[in-house]
């Protein structure tokens, strides 16, 4: 696991520990949509399938994360295109990860996801792929 003095991979330029890390130790909740969307990505760098769980929302959480290439897969950074409150408790956030699996060429994720807020705290509710 990388240190917490390192940067957050999310791409903030802040310290993991004053980033992503409260997040994901449960001791700090994503102020945003976009602050969980990148929490998210940092746990999918880090293989936290528990964070990924925990931050989705009940009606669409799946049952399991699989992780089973996680050791393989190598994170290669992450686009934040846009945030767009729907309203105080609704958001959409379009994104970009990149990821190279293996010895496999590089892969890109174009996602726009939906997020809601619930008692104060935002969940990841699904996304789709735009066309490119």
């Amino acid at each position: 696991m990388p240190s917490t003095a390192a940067s957050c991979p999310c791409g903030s330029a802040r310290a993991y520990a004053d980033c992503c890390g409260p997040l994901h130790a449960g001791i700090a909740q994503a102020a945003t949509a976009e602050a969980l969307m990148r929490s998210r990505y940092s746990a999918f760098v880090r293989a936290d399938a528990d964070y990924l769980l925990a931050s989705w929302h009940p009606s669409t959480r799946p049952a399991s994360v699989d992780m089973d290439d996680a050791a393989a897969t190598r994170w290669l950074g992450l686009e934040v295109r846009q945030h767009t409150p729907l309203d105080a408790d609704h958001a959409t956030v379009e994104f970009i990860a990149r990821c190279k699996v293996g010895g496999a060429p590089a892969v890109r994720l174009h996602e726009l996801s939906r997020f809601v807020r619930e008692d104060g705290r935002w969940y990841y509710m699904d996304g789709i792929f735009p066309a490119r």
